[in-house]
């Protein structure tokens, strides 16, 4: 009771400041928008217009991408550039489509998704929630696949496959959204060999991270395609990525590539969709970045703006939580989230609290298909938008309300 009494204290104080604090989603901050500002002259009258092979990129055209970029996401996704469509700026549109078309025209010859009776998607959780959104859209079951610390259960994966109904999985396989785990050598092989009834299995592998690294030290993930191809499974794997916190979120760059039988399925799709995708935008992206080199000198650009972020969070968690027993979390080296498990039962009055004192976050099973955490105890901590002395104020208040949640819990019972 008298730690109850402290923490409501403490809470009080802070709700009286009447904070505006907000850290629902891992937006960069303004002083990692300013690192890209080079880009807005990057293409001019005096730069010209045109692309290394000749391409006016103000007039129509151009289905797959200019090469430049193409050239610059194969070297990103590890894929040949010929394997690689840049699109407009969002890989999640490029998703949302590729989803779309399986349900409502069918992929690769076969039938459409929504005409095959049942419809499953696995969604390894923890993860997005915009995955999790897009399945539901189009009516598909989502069957949770725990996360662990080297990606899905492939034990649970291995079995679900088995079922025609289920026709994919959603990926994040470096720095996940949200643990910041990224998938084992072997969880890769796996994944690449997978038998699945369905022919029209698809992996959905969202490589939104892939460069995204904090330290010096830096995660490395088996390239998913090269494992599928040994084994004569190319045609299973779709991968996304993006410029989106590269340069700016909202005006990047995004693309896909798969294997040359998917891309002209996909073609057939996107010439009555499309004349071309914003070629100027590409041309400006490959003009600061012409090379990967020149992508990770950004990056460690980033990842100052972001380390003292992360510790000042990290940090914080150790400080005020650790030892208590209410909460457990992930220590990630790349992306742009920290997952924490508090105790079960008090995440969504450990969001309420927070709302109330005017911190808003992710809500609370968000991280789960359908937002249902069965355990009530996973949130996302994005401590990316923020300015330093916000986050600190906005984790303390965390941390504080997670104990109080918590504590009430345990007197209630």
């Amino acid at each position: 009771l008298q730690r109850q009494k402290e923490l409501q204290a403490l809470y009080n104080s802070y709700k009286s400041r009447e904070l505006r604090l907000d850290m629902s989603r891992g937006k960069p901050g303004a002083d990692q928008l300013d690192i890209s500002t080079d880009l807005l002259n990057a293409v001019n009258e005096a730069t010209g217009f045109v692309t290394e092979d000749g391409v006016d990129t103000r007039n129509y055209g151009g289905l797959d991408g200019i090469t430049e970029a193409r050239r610059l996401f194969g070297e990103i996704m590890g894929m040949p550039p010929e394997l690689v469509i840049v699109g407009g700026n969002s890989s999640l549109n490029m998703m949302f489509d590729y989803i779309c078309t399986a349900c409502v025209k069918g992929i690769c010859g076969n039938a459409p998704w929504l005409t095959q009776g049942a419809v499953k998607f696995l969604c390894p959780a923890p993860g997005y929630d915009r995955h999790f959104a897009i399945t539901q859209y189009f009516g598909i079951e989502m069957i949770t696949v725990p996360m662990t610390e080297n990606g899905p259960d492939m034990d649970r994966v291995e079995a679900l496959v088995q079922d025609p109904a289920v026709k994919g999985m959603w990926c994040v396989p470096m720095y996940s959204n949200p643990q910041g785990v990224t998938y084992s050598d072997d969880t890769v092989r796996r994944i690449a060999a997978l038998n699945p009834a369905a022919p029209d299995f698809r992996i959905m592998w969202d490589n939104a991270y892939c460069v995204h690294h904090l330290y010096e030290q830096e995660d490395v993930l088996l390239n998913l395609y090269r494992e599928a191809a040994k084994l004569g499974h190319e045609d299973m794997v779709i991968q996304f990525a993006s410029t989106s916190k590269i340069s700016f979120p909202g005006a990047g760059v995004a693309a896909l590539a798969a294997s040359a039988h998917n891309l002209t399925d996909i073609r057939s799709r996107m010439t009555v969709q499309t004349i071309g995708f914003d070629k100027i935008n590409m041309l400006r992206h490959t003009r600061i970045f012409p090379d990967m080199a020149a992508v990770k000198e950004q990056m460690k650009k980033h990842a100052a703006v972001m380390r003292p972020k992360f510790d000042i969070v990290l940090n914080t968690l150790n400080t005020e939580l650790a030892g208590k027993g209410i909460a457990r979390w992930h220590n990630p080296r790349g992306g742009y989230f920290v997952s924490v498990d508090l105790m079960p039962g008090t995440a969504k009055e450990t969001i309420r609290l927070l709302k109330e004192a005017g911190v808003t976050m992710t809500p609370a099973g968000a991280t789960y298909p359908y937002g249902a955490d069965p355990e009530d105890s996973n949130l996302r901590i994005a401590p990316s938008y923020p300015p330093l002395n916000e986050l600190q104020v906005a984790i303390d208040l965390f941390c504080i309300c997670a104990e109080l949640a918590a504590v009430e819990k345990l007197l209630a019972q």
